[in-house]
């Protein structure tokens, strides 16, 4: 049986492997992403809680006291922040921490060394916003402004470049910018805000300033993730403990903070985007296989009713098909499960276009495979049984018979004469075949569409990264991909639909080719029926693209369809085209293979 339908086996395979691996890998990137900023949130013990006071005097020891006491078992840092006057602008920050006693928020000495001196001092590393000073540079800081005197202004040397355990985003660090203590929304585009061009990191020894922040780490991080639910409690409480606390005091959090934020949001935009194209992917896989299986089952009459007259009996004779259908499944769930690893790890990669991203995290959670896989399967042998116990309930006698073929009628086209008297014979043939048997022009043609819709998906996404100034390279990747396999998925949609029409047609193209009909001749009667079923497919699939795209820029909160560019629209349908030709290349030769005697010996 894998032999004779190894055409089949293969697509089932394919289909499987396209549909779960991209949903399951899709479904695993975010899970990836929010373990590895967990793990980097711990391991460099960033602040939950940053306490800035509102007064110039700072903070008081009696004031570092009670939050030590609130806050009993927790790492707590003082200091001093300041965003520094750099010709015009208030481009560079610099915090002010005690180095000999500094365990939240320690950076990771990426280049040169530790400062062994108060003037000594590090600078973050450079990135799309951020300049950087190199190891060497001497930088005068001017606080002035702020009161202090000018003999007592400080030239600092940098030592070591840096990555701060707050700003690992390339877009510079927005946030606590110039008093701003709300987090930009950059993820809908290049926001209008005056981004630091460079952070320094001083010991407070260097200079005589009050201690104007408090940086508090909790104790135990083991709990919970940072953004859960129960971090958000946990935060909010801290926050009013603080305030209630501290009078004259401004508080913020993880939520505050730019790349932490920004980050986790795009993991969320993510797998938003994965729950809506999920449906889509899984509907497509699943109509396929369906169809695949049951219209084996169709041509598999005869052997059915040998093994009835063997005397085997209907569950045993059902089972056959489900362990094909099985192995078929479980060969593309296998390799499924490593598509969706490999696409999660480049997904990561990804992200870089847009972060300095921490350590990935080793391990994935796996429940996106497990519902795409089961979902996937359970259909599959679901549809095989019922088709299996419908013709196992029939007499072997019946079974042995062919099944007569649909009685011909009327299609809808040749009731409007304006157009079917316009058509030629070979076309009048085509829309005949096409449009007799209904459940396959039904199946070929949501397939087409829906394929037709993950493409235009991504498109669409990808034209509001590069014409509509998205400005993520995080999403512009998974458009990409999005692309990449919606185009993979239609090649073997369409491959094998037509591939299944032509091995039920056998007997119809071998009379062609008794009756004198060219090679191209015959490949054009199934190929026109092809294109037709593909076009139309095409047609139904710009509302489902519209709707699809609408519903990804609205779990997303970007972008509108109003804003995609009217060329995105034509070229989707020109990638199922190419991709419908590619199929039917594939496929001359076995059309023109086909064994005329076998195929016309009389069944009796």
């Amino acid at each position: 049986m894998f032999k004779k339908h190894a055409a089949r086996l293969i697509s089932l395979i394919f289909m499987v492997l396209v549909s779960v691996g991209f949903c399951s890998g899709v479904g695993m990137a975010p899970d990836k992403i929010n373990k590895s900023l967990n793990a980097y949130y711990i391991s460099n013990n960033a602040s939950d809680f940053i306490i800035k006071s509102k007064s110039p005097l700072g903070f008081s020891e009696e004031d570092i006291a009670k939050i030590k006491t609130l806050f009993a078992g927790a790492d707590v840092n003082v200091g001093q922040s300041l965003d520094v006057s750099i010709g015009e602008k208030r481009s560079l920050r610099v915090y002010f921490v005690d180095f000999d006693n500094w365990t939240v928020n320690k950076p990771d000495l990426l280049e040169g060394e530790n400062p062994s001196s108060a003037l000594q001092c590090y600078a973050e590393r450079a990135d799309n916003v951020i300049k950087g000073y190199p190891v060497g540079e001497e930088v005068k800081i001017d606080l002035t402004p702020f009161g202090i005197p000018e003999y007592l202004n400080s030239v600092v040397t940098v030592v070591g470049t840096v990555q701060g355990a707050l700003t690992f985003a390339k877009d510079g660090e927005p946030s606590y910018n110039n008093d701003i203590t709300e987090v930009p929304d950059t993820t809908t585009g290049t926001a209008d805000m005056d981004c630091l061009e460079n952070i320094l990191y001083v010991d407070k020894s260097a200079m005589p300033l009050p201690n104007g922040d408090i940086y508090v780490a909790i104790g135990d991080r083991t709990v919970f993730n940072c953004f859960s639910k129960d971090y958000k409690t946990l935060t909010d409480n801290g926050v009013k403990d603080i305030t209630r606390t501290l009078e004259n005091v401004e508080v913020l959090t993880l939520y505050d903070n730019y790349s932490y934020k920004s980050l986790s949001s795009y993991s969320d935009k993510v797998e938003a985007i994965g729950y809506v194209l999920m449906v889509a992917f899984l509907l497509v896989t699943a109509l396929v296989v369906l169809s695949t299986m049951t219209r084996l089952l169709d041509e598999e009459r005869s052997q059915i009713a040998c093994l009835k007259t063997l005397g085997y009996s209907s569950s045993g004779i059902i089972s056959k098909y489900l362990l094909f259908a099985l192995i078929a499944t479980g060969i593309g769930g296998v390799g499924a499960y490593f598509v969706g690893i490999g696409l999660a790890y480049f997904l990561y990669i990804v992200f870089n276009y847009s972060f300095n991203m921490p350590p990935m995290a080793p391990s994935v959670t796996v429940v996106f495979y497990i519902i795409t896989l089961a979902l996937i399967v359970a259909a599959t042998l679901v549809a095989t049984a019922l088709s299996g116990i419908e013709l196992t309930g029939e007499r072997p006698a019946n079974l042995l018979r062919p099944k007569p073929p649909r009685a011909g009628k009327k299609v809808i086209l040749e009731r409007i004469p304006v157009l079917w008297n316009r058509l030629s014979f070979r076309y009048k043939s085509t829309m005949r075949n096409v449009l007799r048997y209904k459940s396959r022009f039904l199946m070929t043609v949501i397939s087409v569409a829906f394929s037709t819709a993950l493409v235009m998906a991504g498109l669409g996404l990808l034209d509001m990264c590069l014409f509509q100034d998205f400005g993520s390279g995080a999403i512009m990747g998974i458009s990409a991909v999005i692309v990449v396999f919606a185009g993979v998925l239609t090649a073997v949609v369409i491959y094998t639909l037509t591939n299944i029409n032509i091995s039920e047609r056998n007997r119809e193209i071998a009379t062609l080719m008794v009756l004198g009909y060219y090679d191209r001749e015959v490949t054009g009667y199934i190929y026109r029926e092809v294109y037709v079923n593909s076009a139309i497919g095409i047609v139904f699939g710009y509302p489902l693209s519209a709707l699809l795209l609408w519903l990804v820029f609205k779990v997303m909160g970007i972008g509108s369809l109003a804003k995609v560019s009217w060329f995105t629209w034509l070229i989707a349908p020109v990638v199922v085209l190419l991709f419908t030709g590619l199929v039917t290349l594939i496929l001359y030769r076995k059309i023109v293979k086909v064994n005329m005697n076998d195929s016309l010996k009389a069944i009796e």
